[in-house]
């Protein structure tokens, strides 16, 4: 149960004055519906409306608040006229411009003869000062409140500054004093203030400094979610191993043959995470393993190892991914290897109905099928196995722990997960989405591969470029041609991918093919297939191709309007060529003129290859909330930490936590009461229930 003392935060925006039910609808979509969100919604920016000259030094473009009387309203002539107010101090004059305005409201809130006070941006027109829609016009009473540095705040369509402002204000006030589950040291040594103080600070800022992730109120919050975040993770993680594991050993007999038959040699790091991992399923503990390895580095092999080592030792092992065409390719790749070796492979996805799909899970159940390859259809109620061991997740980042909670109670007892990502996470971000977790690195691609020419040229050198795609396709090459769109949209003039594939079919013929998220399981397949055996020798796609997909002959790889994406999906898509020993090329075509970061983003790519130091620079550029598409994926949101500048604070907090675990694993100490209250602040609720007294 969530603790008395946070009900006022979590009760909705609409008990707040002035927010009605249209106010409340935007403020939910900007921020989320409970007051709680309105609290960690902070400040952008801010406005300082303390400068107060006589009218008649009033400079250009400054924000002032002055003291006026109102001396004569002139209305506007004609609609397409501006309302004109007449008002003036002991040095001068200011005229004050409305459009589209109401004379009856100005009236009343500008009554001629009275004193208002009037803030806003000033100007000069034919050299006089006037302000064009004040930001405020008041009382002389209300000169105190107004005269101040004003916060600003990010905003959203339909939501003006003045009702968000008040809403966020009547939500400060509303915080409750909480107990304070910081160490008291710690607080000590960083200088904070406490939550509800350090909350009330970081909503008015005085100086620009306030708002730097750096500033001690903004650390204080950012250190308090990372501590919620990492103290939900030690909880989760020892509830996930707390359940005995089981010794799975395999006899090495499968594995020694499947090596043996492979064309290459494993690269070292291969072994190493084979090793880890073999340890891990041997142990009586649970295995919760991430195996982050760059595009290319050979994860699907050490995969296949651990699956192995469960069917050696009599048991069952699935792996699940995130499309259906990645989970029929890796059931492609691994299929005819597991024939030589003789174990038996079935695929499973949503798309599989009726008696196909009967036959499939009856031979799950039976333990015919040792090993099962799929989407997460495989995970659903009535698919049931009969003694699964491992559960491998491909393209973890796409599924979230809850996911893996499903997976783990498939089994008979505690069931070994291994998760896998192409996409190479930040050590920042790894620890707060994987802290539950020990971690495997590929860090070398396999011999052979050779490095990827990228060049970045303007679009318009289109046609240069269909032209050298038509001369590579001569020479037996293939090519995939990413644009970002399915179809066109008003709202955006990207190429769409129907537009370019039509193009290229009337400049190429029919050895162009189109793919894309919106086409059916069996379409997307035949598509591919043709692609991988040559008859398609270019693929206009969208970013459905980004992860996984596998064919060797394919050399080129032209993204369109390369500026809108992210550098960690680049750099995925560029991994889609360079598979085989042919040399390989990537064109980045983009829209001048090129934003900071997406130059940034173009040269690093130009510079290096290593997906990991290309994920830190990703990290720096576009922050944590960007990265990876992270509300869609199950990695954490971080609304108060910024992790591209909160990384030493991530430590001390995952620190503080493990400590925390050790001393007073069920929270229930003189810190671990306050400890709770900080879960629960954050909304981990989950988390609270691994506690024995939770």
């Amino acid at each position: 149960m969530r603790p008395e003392k946070l009900f006022s935060l979590f009760t909705q925006v609409t008990a707040l004055p002035g927010v009605g039910r249209r106010t409340a609808a935007l403020i939910e979509n900007l921020a989320g519906p409970n007051i709680v969100d309105l609290c960690f919604h902070l400040p952008s920016g801010l406005i300082d409306r303390r400068f107060a000259p006589p009218l008649d030094t009033v400079p250009e473009g400054a924000v002032v608040t002055v003291t006026v009387t109102v001396d004569k309203h002139q209305p506007a002539r004609n609609k397409r006229m501006p309302y004109r107010v007449l008002c003036s101090d002991d040095s001068g004059e200011l005229t004050l411009v409305f459009f589209h305005a109401k004379e009856d409201y100005l009236r009343r809130m500008l009554p001629e003869g009275e004193k208002r006070v009037i803030s806003g941006k000033a100007e000069y027109y034919q050299d006089k000062v006037q302000i064009t829609h004040p930001d405020h016009i008041a009382q002389l009473s209300e000169i105190d409140s107004l005269q101040r540095v004003e916060p600003v705040y990010p905003l959203t369509t339909g939501l003006t500054p003045k009702p968000l402002g008040k809403a966020i204000t009547a939500a400060v006030n509303m915080a409750p004093i909480l107990p304070e589950w910081q160490d008291a040291a710690y607080l000590a040594k960083q200088g904070w203030s406490s939550w509800r103080d350090a909350l009330a600070a970081a909503h008015a800022p005085t100086s620009e400094s306030d708002l730097l992730p750096s500033s001690p109120a903004r650390s204080r919050l950012a250190f308090d979610e990372l501590l919620a975040n990492q103290l939900a993770l030690g909880l989760v993680r020892r509830n996930m191993r707390g359940g005995r594991g089981r010794n799975i050993k395999g006899d090495g007999q499968l594995w020694s043959k499947v090596e043996a038959a492979l064309p290459y040699q494993l690269t070292g790091a291969q072994s190493q995470s084979i090793a880890e991992i073999a340890a891990d399923m041997a142990s009586s503990s649970r295995m919760l393993r991430l195996l982050q390895g760059d595009v290319g580095s050979g994860k699907t092999v050490v995969a296949l190892a651990a699956m192995l080592i469960a069917v050696e030792a009599g048991a069952q092992a699935a792996m699940m991914a995130p499309t259906e065409i990645l989970a029929r390719q890796h059931f492609d790749t691994l299929k005819p290897i597991l024939d030589a070796a003789g174990v038996s492979c079935v695929c499973l996805t949503g798309r599989d109905k009726g008696k196909a799909r009967d036959g499939l899970v009856a031979q799950v159940a039976a333990g015919d099928a040792r090993i099962v390859i799929g989407t997460h259809a495989i995970f659903q109620e009535s698919v049931e196995f009969q003694d699964l061991a491992l559960a491998v997740i491909d393209e973890q980042h796409r599924f979230g722990v809850h996911q893996r909670l499903s997976i783990a109670a498939k089994g008979q007892s505690a069931v070994d997960v291994l998760v896998m990502t192409a996409t190479p996470i930040p050590r920042t971000l790894t620890l707060t989405a994987y802290g539950d977790m020990d971690v495997s690195r590929l860090t070398e691609k396999p011999p052979g591969r050779t490095p990827i020419d990228t060049r970045a040229l303007q679009l318009e050198r289109l046609p240069e470029v269909v032209g050298a795609v038509e001369r590579a396709i001569k020479d037996g090459a293939q090519v995939y041609w990413v644009c970002p769109l399915v179809e066109e949209s008003e709202d955006s003039d990207l190429a769409a991918a129907d537009a370019r594939h039509a193009a290229l079919t009337r400049t190429l013929g029919d050895q162009v093919g189109l793919i894309h998220g919106r086409m059916k399981g069996p379409e997307k397949d035949e598509v591919m297939a043709a692609f991988s055996s040559g008859v398609i020798k270019v693929l206009v796609a969208t970013t459905v191709i980004e992860v996984g997909v596998d064919v060797p002959s394919a050399t080129v790889m032209v993204i369109e309007h390369a500026e809108r994406f992210g550098l960690a999906q680049l750099h995925q898509l560029r991994g889609r060529v360079g598979r085989g020993t042919a040399r390989s090329s990537c064109l980045l075509l983009y829209a001048p003129p090129l934003t900071e970061t997406a130059r940034a983003r173009i040269e690093i790519l130009r510079e290096t290859d290593d997906g990991f130091r290309i994920a830190e620079e990703d990290l720096r550029l576009r922050g944590a909330g960007e990265l990876l598409g992270t509300r869609q994926s199950g990695l954490p949101v971080f609304r108060l930490a910024d992790l591209s500048a909160h990384g030493e604070l991530l430590a001390a907090a995952r620190d503080d936590a493990r400590l925390i675990l050790e001393r007073d694993p069920e929270l229930e100490g003189p810190r671990g009461e306050p400890l709770r209250v900080l879960l629960y602040l954050f909304e981990r609720d989950a988390a609270v229930r691994y506690l024995r007294s939770g």
